[in-house]
């Protein structure tokens, strides 16, 4: 019998790459042998401490910025040749009624959501392209139906335009044999996670009885990027354990 083969390595970037989920993910590729850039805004302590983990392919970026997001990918495209593969891990999280949050409050997370998503993706479309690649981005779980929310109404609107986006760009570049997926975490407590993460009333709601742990969403994304998914796009893919809120 002969040895199984190794998958290709391939070229990888992770927008949000240095905490939290979107670390967990570039470590998951990275394990894979994946060559994998990582990018940060304001996280440069944390960032400083993976430059060698990384292999220096660490970058300071504001992605709400469409010249900052092309200078990425020319940074990326000139140090490798190649990008095969986008996940898009940014998205800044708040909480609070309607009534009580104020206009500064949505732009803030339509920015951090939509905007950053929208300059990513223009940015790595043509090297996608070139690759037959993929990309992912991170929503949230309970998007489905469009349902008002409570205390979230703003974050869930911000990323319901995140899954149209999605969607839609799926359709665009499905000629092109480009996969675009969405990956929609649960409750995943970690040290950069949001106060209600960590909410034990939340947690006794989870039907799988336990919360959600980062490898549980690395392994989700490693998935939907790979080829074993070759034949998914335009979908989003709920790592919750059941929970919907």
């Amino acid at each position: 019998m002969s040895a199984p083969t190794t998958p290709a390595s391939r070229v990888v970037l992770v927008t949000g790459g240095v905490r939290g989920l979107g670390l967990a993910t570039a470590r998951g590729f990275l394990a894979r042998g994946d060559q994998v850039h990582v990018t940060y805004r304001t996280s440069r302590d944390a960032a400083t401490a993976l430059s060698d983990e990384f292999s220096r392919r660490v970058h300071a970026v504001d992605l709400s910025d469409a010249r900052a997001a092309r200078t990425l990918v020319e940074r990326v495209i000139e140090r490798d040749g190649r990008l095969d593969v986008l996940v898009h891990a940014i998205g800044d999280y708040r909480s609070g009624t309607l009534e009580c949050a104020g206009r500064d409050a949505w732009d803030e997370l339509a920015r951090s959501n939509v905007a950053t998503a929208l300059n990513a993706f223009d940015a790595a479309r043509a090297p996608l392209r070139a690759a037959r690649g993929a990309a992912l981005f991170f929503t949230v779980s309970g998007l489905d139906g469009l349902r008002g929310k409570r205390d979230t109404a703003l974050y869930a609107a911000a990323k319901s335009a995140l899954l149209v986006l999605v969607r839609s760009w799926a359709l665009e570049e499905a000629p092109h044999g480009v996969r675009v997926n969405a990956l929609a975490p649960g409750i995943v407590p970690h040290p950069h996670a949001a106060d209600d993460t960590h909410d034990a009333r939340l947690h006794a709601r989870i039907p799988l009885g336990r919360v959600g742990r980062l490898d549980d969403v690395a392994q989700a994304a490693l998935f939907l990027c790979s080829d074993a998914a070759g034949y998914v796009t335009g979908s989003e893919l709920p790592v919750s354990g059941g929970w919907s809120p």
